[in-house]
């Protein structure tokens, strides 16, 4: 994750360089700047 603007995240996808926007709401708890996500199935877990 690149970074948090209030309820919002910014994360980068590794395979392609891409910026996406999530909401918070949508992320697992306790992720935070810097962490590794990964999605499958319409879920996020950290890694």
């Amino acid at each position: 994750m690149i970074k948090i603007e209030g309820e919002y995240a910014t994360l980068r996808d590794t395979a392609t360089g891409d910026e996406l926007f999530i909401a918070m709401a949508l992320l697992p708890l306790g992720t935070d700047v810097g962490s590794r996500l990964h999605y499958e199935m319409l879920e996020y877990t950290l890694l």
